[in-house]
């Protein structure tokens, strides 16, 4: 394995692949032993022969592309948790993807644990935070196709009522607003969330307190709002996780 990691390694840095002497060359290794690693990589897909030449394969590609995706998964799992200690608040992250919420991550601890998803997070969208800042980044359309396929309904004695209550919340916010919401989804808990915009692609970053820390809730989510906007650029290319 070592050996095949190796050559895969000196594939990659020739950008127009290279001949099976200048690998093994480079790499060390004898000569039939490269010509049969180089003949197991080609058949798995890793690599490809063109022309005399190796270069990379599908089967390769695909594979630095995970790695990309869980280093920009652990790179806003870190930020999240950093957050999390230094404002003392728990902390979310969520994007609109295909026509769904999804909670990507939740960064918290036993002393500021998050909220509990006691109903369904993608069919209750009009009761959260995070949906609710998701739904107001949504073009008209997408945003009725979301309410057609997700109904508002009461779940608490404080959600919003119904669709245009809903509908006038969300045309009223101002750009880059957050939005607020008090014991529309739980009970004894208030949330904000704010808005993160890459391309097409929205994402929400959002906090939680209980009810009676109410006061902490603007303070603490315009200090996210601060350290969002001094990583922003890591969080854009986040949003495609």
């Amino acid at each position: 394995m070592q050996r095949a990691l190796r050559l895969l390694e000196a594939v990659a840095s020739h950008a127009d692949g290279a001949p099976a002497k200048q690998l093994a060359r480079e790499t060390g290794l004898p000569l039939p032993t490269t010509y049969h690693l180089l003949r197991t990589l080609t058949h798995e897909g890793y690599l490809v022969r063109d022309k005399g030449v190796f270069v990379l394969g599908d089967a390769a590609v695909r594979l630095a592309g995970g790695g990309a995706v869980q280093n920009r998964r652990i790179k806003i799992e870190d930020s999240l948790a950093r957050w999390r200690d230094e404002i003392g608040v728990p902390i979310y992250f969520a994007l609109y993807r295909e026509g769904e919420i999804e909670l990507v991550s939740v960064s918290d601890t036993p002393s500021n644990p998050a909220v509990e998803e006691w109903a369904d997070f993608r069919e209750t969208a009009h009761a959260h935070a995070i949906g609710q800042c998701l739904l107001s980044q949504l073009d008209p359309a997408s945003r009725q196709d979301h309410l057609d396929r997700h109904p508002v309904e009461a779940i608490t004695p404080y959600t919003v009522r119904n669709r245009r209550v809903l509908l006038e919340r969300l045309g009223s916010l101002g750009r880059m607003e957050p939005l607020v919401e008090r014991q529309e989804y739980a009970l004894g808990t208030v949330c904000a969330a704010i808005p993160i915009t890459a391309g097409s692609a929205a994402g929400a970053m959002a906090i939680s307190l209980p009810l009676h820390q109410e006061e902490r809730l603007l303070p603490a989510v315009e200090r996210l709002r601060t350290e969002i906007g001094r990583l922003f650029g890591s969080l854009a290319f986040s949003i495609s996780i």
